[in-house]
């Protein structure tokens, strides 16, 4: 696969956690916490789109403040999303199992998180490719 078509590879991917998110929110019944773990997962693809787009290596890590520390190296003013990502990477692996913090997710801290995983996406998939937003 080439660089452009691994690249195109992960915004897919991160289009389908998008998709997801907005499928479940759009249900008579949304699991909140799903919606959670595609919102950081949405944030992590994109991240890593644009590391490969630039010819940057990642670590393998769910740890959004870590890849964007390595996105804001050839995107300084991407730190500005900062907060986004850490607030994020806390559903990526804990929450997915019962009894942990993900139980008690509701509508609003949901839909703040697709908030949130929707302003990193358009942040930085507009630097790989504008028509892409």
């Amino acid at each position: 696969m080439s660089g452009n078509a691994y690249v195109d590879a992960w915004l897919a991917k991160g289009r389908s956690d998008l998709l997801n998110i907005d499928n479940n929110v759009a249900a008579a019944i949304t699991p909140w916490d799903t919606v959670a773990f595609h919102a950081q997962q949405a944030a992590e693809k994109v991240l890593k789109a644009f590391l490969l787009h630039h010819d940057r290596p990642f670590p393998r890590t769910h740890d959004l403040s870590a890849l964007l520390q390595l996105c804001s190296e050839v995107a300084p003013d991407l730190l500005s999303l900062a907060e986004r990502c850490l607030r994020l990477s806390a559903y990526a692996v804990e929450h997915r199992y019962p009894g942990a913090r993900g139980d008690d997710i509701g509508e609003t801290e949901g839909l703040a998180l697709r908030a949130d995983a929707v302003a990193i996406w358009d942040a930085v998939v507009g630097r790989i490719d504008p028509e892409r937003t």
